[in-house]
């Protein structure tokens, strides 16, 4: 079976929000036969200048366009203030494809065409804020990388959607198919979709009293020690309850809600790179037991640990070492 995708191009794009699911689209059908005919389009036709300063060159007007399997509306400058022409196509006529999807800031589009009403979706962190208050009918999850909700699917930015593609071509196809993809691609298979758009290091803000940041480098440090309220609090030489106050009002997030994110992130790191088993990377999150991180893997991931290991789990290197503390990379630069 072959699916046809089509692009939908508007002037100040963002390049590789077209390029990389074009690009995944394009090397499965390369590994699994005529899987997919891409096409792009533009509102007349005209090639369209993206951000960088590229240049793309439509195969037709949208009015030209047949009605594909799926529809992606990338993201970039040019949602910000759209033609009147595009919102009215995409009013008219994405409902008709199939799959229709989202890239970074493109939800923005689909939302202005009424395409978003009674959903949830995802988009930029930079732009939920203001998808949730124009349309208040969406509902915005501004966590994940991507979301699906049927036939809708919503990524978060840039190569967020290069997730979001391989996910479809997992649905589509198969995962071994999208894993010889991702391998070509030189990057990970894959980000499931509830992955934060930002690790709890950059989700959280820095603290602006030195205590307070040390607090955060030692969570980030010590997953499997002691973080309790007391604690934590006793290593700012605060009492709990001015800790507490002051780790919220100055990072955004509550003490306890931190540590979560940061031992979670800590467990799938370690499920994802090392070989260690259930019980001792339990131990080495902060979890104490394997039920316990079950129960926040089921929570947070809506999966167990075996079967994030199942599906995400990379060959362990040669010398690789298997308790390194948390990386403080934001999860949005993991390609």
């Amino acid at each position: 079976m072959t699916r046809s995708v089509l692009v939908v191009l508007f002037d100040d794009l963002l390049s590789l929000d077209v390029s990389g699911p074009v690009e995944v689209f394009a090397a499965a059908g390369s590994v699994a036969g005529r899987s997919y005919e891409i096409r792009t389009a533009s509102l007349d036709g005209a090639p369209v200048h993206a951000s960088s300063g590229l240049t793309f060159v439509p195969d037709s007007s949208l009015a030209e366009a047949a009605v594909p399997h799926t529809l992606i509306v990338p993201g970039g400058r040019g949602t910000r203030t759209p033609d009147a022409r595009l919102i009215d196509w995409l009013r008219t006529h994405a409902s008709l494809a199939e799959r229709l999807v989202s890239i970074c800031s493109g939800a923005l589009l689909l939302a202005e065409a009424g395409l978003l009403d009674g959903h949830r979706v995802t988009s930029h962190w930079a732009v939920c804020d203001r998808l949730a208050r124009d349309y208040p009918d969406v509902d915005v999850d501004p966590d994940p990388i991507y979301v699906r909700d049927g036939k809708l699917a919503t990524s978060a930015g840039v190569t967020a959607g290069i997730d979001l593609a391989l996910a479809l071509v997992e649905e589509d196809l198969d995962q071994d198919i999208a894993l010889t993809v991702a391998r070509h691609l030189v990057v990970f298979l894959r980000r499931p979709g509830n992955q934060a758009q930002f690790s709890a290091q950059l989700a959280a803000q820095t603290a602006r009293r030195e205590p307070l940041r040390d607090v955060q480098q030692h969570i980030s440090e010590h997953p499997e020690g002691d973080l309790s309220i007391e604690a934590l609090a006793a290593r700012a030489r605060l009492s709990p309850r001015h800790f507490a106050r002051a780790f919220r009002d100055e990072t955004g997030m509550t003490p306890g809600r931190y540590v979560d994110r940061v031992r979670l992130e800590q467990a799938r790191r370690l499920l994802e790179e090392t070989a260690d088993g259930v019980e001792e990377v339990s131990r080495a999150a902060g979890y104490g037991t394997p039920e316990a991180m079950r129960r926040a893997f089921a929570k947070t991931l809506g999966t167990a640990p075996a079967e994030y290991r199942r599906r995400f789990h990379a060959p362990v290197s040669h010398g690789s070492a298997s308790h390194a503390p948390v990386s403080s990379a934001p999860v949005q630069s993991a390609h």
